[in-house]
């Protein structure tokens, strides 16, 4: 039986999670496949490293070329992470004519397009399943189960390590310091948290949702981010008593020729399935104009889950006719004009002195500004200082700016505490 080669770089979390799958499902793999499953060599830092796996010392190698140069491997699996040298190596392995799966959100929201067409002008197949939400096959979902639609909408929780430290503040009463805390002991948080709870990683991945289900090839940097260190209990307190959950949200909307992308800390109904996703799990809310309305939920990190999705591209290369090797088509539009936070409805927390007259100067000002309120809660009573939380109507965020310019000047109003955006989905 003829083998299907791999060269595998880095055997860190994800690569060990790939390894235990393939030693778990090898005969369920292998008869998909109609041939057996090589792991020819593996990329690694340190040859004598203690790993959680029984591999064969003679498979490692500390030099990529032994992977990229040998001419007998026909799928080159990028497991390290980061973009440098990763970039580079995912490029020279497209090159030599070999496949490429990898699970680098960085790269792929990055080079994704660069990427995608050297694959196709060498007749190669470049996947990337796991770089987007672990264990969810959301990529291929999109991009063949869905392809007779015109998706219209995606928002999703695709951060486990910020969803689960807003689970906990939402749970346990703590404070988003002491969630964060929790999250590093347990591993679903990094030492330096950085790019988890500042959006970044959320960021990565809209990019790549953007390219797959609307076509449009932009930057990280030019998404609306927000990230999760100025939600404290105060807000996910009164969230919870206006019936809302507070989460981090990644959102994608079409409307008309504009696409609005951003990813922000939202209040979304209770009632509403996103809502009730906790911990470290995610989940995707796709909208299309045929299906309607899709929800996938699962694990959205962890070895096992996405050392699954990079599985299952390896399989999907292995079954394809080798014909008809090319990479999933994205189809490109780069027409729709790109916007970060518009119409949507509000959730404002406001400090101010309690006297009588508070409410309906700020109210007013609201007015003047056109702006309307759905909800106001003023709580506590007999206290110099208390909160004043406002929920808007769809408003444009640029006419609720100028409001709270003029209302942060009056005296009464010791600090504008709070600002999120409310999916009423």
């Amino acid at each position: 039986m003829e083998n299907l080669k791999l060269g595998i770089l880095g055997m860190g979390n994800i690569g060990t999670g790939l390894y235990k799958i393939l030693q778990m499902n090898r005969e369920k793999v292998e008869n998909l496949l109609g041939r057996n499953v090589e792991i020819r060599k593996v990329l690694v830092r340190n040859l004598n490293k203690n790993r959680k796996i029984d591999i064969g010392k003679e498979l490692l190698t500390t030099k990529v070329e032994d992977i990229i140069d040998d001419p007998e491997i026909d799928i080159v699996v990028e497991l390290i992470g980061g973009i440098n040298p990763a970039v580079d190596y995912i490029k020279r392995s497209i090159e030599k004519g070999k496949h490429v799966v990898t699970a680098n959100k960085a790269v792929i929201a990055t080079y994704g397009k660069e990427l995608r067409n050297l694959a196709d002008e060498k007749g190669v197949q470049l996947k990337y399943e796991a770089s987007v939400a672990g264990g969810i096959p959301i990529i291929d979902t999109l991009i063949n189960s869905l392809s007779s639609n015109d998706v219209e909408e995606i928002i999703g929780i695709i951060n486990g390590t910020t969803n689960y430290i807003l689970t906990q503040m939402s749970h346990s009463n703590i404070s988003f310091e002491n969630a964060l805390k929790k999250a590093q002991e347990k591993g679903y948080a990094e030492a330096d948290p950085t790019s988890d709870v500042e959006g970044y990683d959320a960021a990565f991945k809209l990019t790549i949702l953007s390219a797959v289900a609307f076509g449009e090839t932009i930057s990280p940097d030019d998404i609306s981010r927000e990230g999760i260190t100025k939600v404290c209990q105060e807000d996910i307190k009164y969230a919870s008593k206006l019936d809302y959950n507070v989460k981090l949200l990644a959102s994608a909307k079409k409307y008309n020729n504009s696409l609005e992308l951003h990813v922000h800390p939202a209040l979304i109904p209770k009632k509403h399935p996103l809502a009730s996703v906790d911990n470290e799990f995610n989940a995707l809310f796709v909208r299309g104009n045929a299906v309607g309305e899709l929800m996938f939920y699962g694990k959205g990190a962890g070895s096992l889950p996405t050392g699954s999705a990079v599985l299952a591209d390896i399989i999907t290369i292995g079954k394809t006719n080798k014909m008809e090797q090319i990479s999933d088509k994205v189809i490109t539009n780069n027409d729709l004009k790109i916007n970060g936070q518009g119409i949507g409805q509000y959730y404002v927390r406001l400090k101010v002195i309690d006297k009588p007259g508070v409410l309906g100067k700020i109210a007013t000002t609201f007015g003047e500004y056109r702006i309307s309120l759905d909800s106001v809660v003023q709580i506590g009573r007999d206290e110099k200082i208390v909160p004043l939380v406002f929920i808007t109507h769809e408003i444009e965020k640029l006419k609720l700016d100028k409001a709270l310019e003029v209302i942060r000047e009056f005296s009464v109003v010791k600090e504008v505490s709070s600002i999120l955006k409310v999916e009423n989905l």
